[in-house]
């Protein structure tokens, strides 16, 4: 029933909201499309999942209680590092805890056979999508 999402007391408006910025970033990334995804963490304990594809750094933080503050992972460019797609936003019914302008800094240190790093605070029950803005085309917006 489509018309669940034009109800205000339902949640299906913010994941409607959150499929179309999915298919937003397709659009503009192709990253369906693109090569296989490198897996660059897995941590079991964490519930944490980092992997790049399509040029984009893309942060899952399954945990359902603990959010990591200044949690490094490995990055294959180095760069400066911008949100794109932020699954915590509120309107897709998070908390907004992460600035959708915050930067992120690569830093010479390689780790998960990476030749960098960033450090990200990663809130639990999140996804986080980057991209090395210093690498990448024109701003997208979503």
């Amino acid at each position: 029933q489509w018309n669940l999402v034009d109800d205000p007391l339902l949640r299906y408006q913010h994941l409607n909201n959150f499929d179309i910025a999915m298919n937003t970033l397709e659009e503009d990334r192709h990253w369906l499309a693109s090569p296989q995804a490198f897996i660059s963490l897995k941590h079991e304990g964490d519930k944490v999942l980092v992997f790049e594809r399509a040029g984009l750094l893309w942060l899952f933080n399954f945990n359902p209680t603990q959010s990591f503050v200044d949690y490094r992972v490995g990055c294959s460019q180095p760069g400066k590092y911008k949100i794109v797609l932020d699954s915590d936003q509120k309107r897709f019914g998070g908390h907004d805890r992460v600035s959708p302008d915050a930067e992120f800094f690569t830093e010479p240190f390689s780790i998960h056979n990476m030749p960098c790093s960033i450090r990200i605070y990663l809130p639990s029950r999140t996804a986080l999508v980057l991209r090395n803005v210093d690498k990448a085309g024109p701003q997208l917006s979503l």
